[in-house]
């Protein structure tokens, strides 16, 4: 299957909602453990960039416009 699409975010300003990691069907995006962003949260982060379908559900949902999704 070909890459239908690219998530990027901004981390600095994700406040760790996790609406992102529920609404995407493919589920590739988690909450990354190990990062705080500047804002004192666990960003979201994709965790299988070669899975994303470019669906966009996750910039969508999110209410701060963290996500940028690029459709191929």
């Amino acid at each position: 299957m070909a890459v239908k699409g690219k998530v990027t975010f901004n981390v600095d300003i994700c406040k760790g909602c996790a609406l992102c990691t529920t609404a995407c069907p493919v589920k590739i995006i988690s909450m990354d453990t190990k990062v705080i962003n500047a804002k004192g949260y666990h960003p979201a982060a994709v965790t299988d960039p070669d899975k994303c379908i470019g669906c966009a559900n996750c910039a969508m949902i999110c209410p701060d416009c963290v996500i940028t999704v690029e459709r191929f």
